[in-house]
């Protein structure tokens, strides 16, 4: 049996950085207030011309070294993202180009910060079936080029990154399930209302930012994950005792402690890295698990968790041997 695994990870944030302290100086805001309900401190900003698939060339680069690999081994690229370069080609083709890859199928998947579940999720699909050997599956995002950034309640959120992994085949067993949700009557909670194709003249006018009602994103959130942990452990025929490492969505440290509480994990267990980038979408549960594997905390043969949640609503999670 064909099974696939993750055989390197990478990740990249740009050099600009804002911290809370920045952010009181631009809005009506505190340190306090942000740290208390988000977990936040800073969050990294895409220099003038830094585009998506910048950082994303940085990551995908830094996981195909990791993985052993070379370049012309990568026979297929995924790539999640809310903020491609263009309208087309797709990120992914843009990525492709600068890699100096040809011919292997590259395409983009938009599920705003379920992204990189969903694109794991397609390219284990591709291995498992024989279509692929080693996939690049990539979540990167420049969030900051859509947040206003004189609203208090969304600017102190999201910042820009890049995370990817190579999946390769293996006849070890590596990604165990994947599960993958959306229910679009959430809309209105949390969305970027106009489009450049719906309404040009909003975007030239600076409407084009994210707009969400907190609250009822945090309840849907919280409700949502808790049930696709039991839904993922079912599948799997396995419990709680069983996940060594949970590696969730970075979007705020209080769904990730209910998370954790769920998943009945010591803090230590759970890998948290929003305070150090914020929101950055669908590029956050890779920049977390790269961080995680780079600095020696999870090991070869441990088993872990993957979970996001974003807007549309969309949701998903990954059960997988490391």
């Amino acid at each position: 049996m064909i099974y696939s695994r993750i055989a390197g990870t990478g990740s990249f944030l740009p050099e600009k950085v804002y911290t809370n302290a920045d952010l009181e100086r631009m809005v009506d805001t505190t340190d306090e207030w942000i740290t208390d309900r988000t977990g936040i401190k800073k969050r990294h900003i895409a220099g003038e011309g830094e585009t998506t698939c910048d950082l994303a060339e940085h990551a995908s680069r830094a996981a195909i070294e990791a993985a052993g690999l070379g370049v012309d081994d990568i026979d297929l690229i995924v790539f999640a993202t809310t903020t491609p370069d263009q309208v087309f080609p797709s990120t992914a083709c843009l990525l492709q180009k600068r890699l100096g890859i040809h011919g292997p199928a590259a395409f983009d998947i938009q599920a705003v910060c379920s992204g990189f579940i969903y694109a794991i999720s397609i390219a284990d699909k591709f291995i498992k079936t024989g279509s692929a050997k080693n996939a690049l599956v990539i979540g990167a995002e420049t969030l900051s080029r859509i947040v206003d950034w004189t609203d208090r309640e969304t600017c102190i959120l999201f910042g820009d990154g890049a995370g990817a992994v190579v999946l390769s085949a293996s006849d070890k067993p590596g990604i165990i399930s994947t599960h993958l949700h959306a229910d679009g009557q959430y809309e209105s909670l949390l969305n970027v209302p106009k489009g450049i194709v719906s309404d040009y003249e909003a975007v030239k006018q600076g409407e084009a930012f994210i707009h969400m009602k907190g609250r009822e994103v945090f309840k849907v959130a919280v409700n949502t994950l808790g049930r696709i942990v039991d839904e993922t452990l079912d599948a799997a025929g396995m419990t709680q005792a069983d996940i060594d490492w949970l590696v969730p969505h970075q979007a705020n440290v209080r769904i990730i402690g209910a998370l954790g509480k769920k998943l009945s994990l010591p803090s230590e267990r759970v890998v948290v890295t929003v305070q150090d980038h914020g929101n950055t979408s669908a590029a956050s549960v890779p920049l977390a698990l790269d961080t995680a594997v780079r600095d020696g905390r999870i090991q070869r043969g441990e088993t872990l968790f993957l979970e996001a949640f974003g807007g549309g609503f969309t949701w998903g999670s990954a059960l997988l041997i490391y």
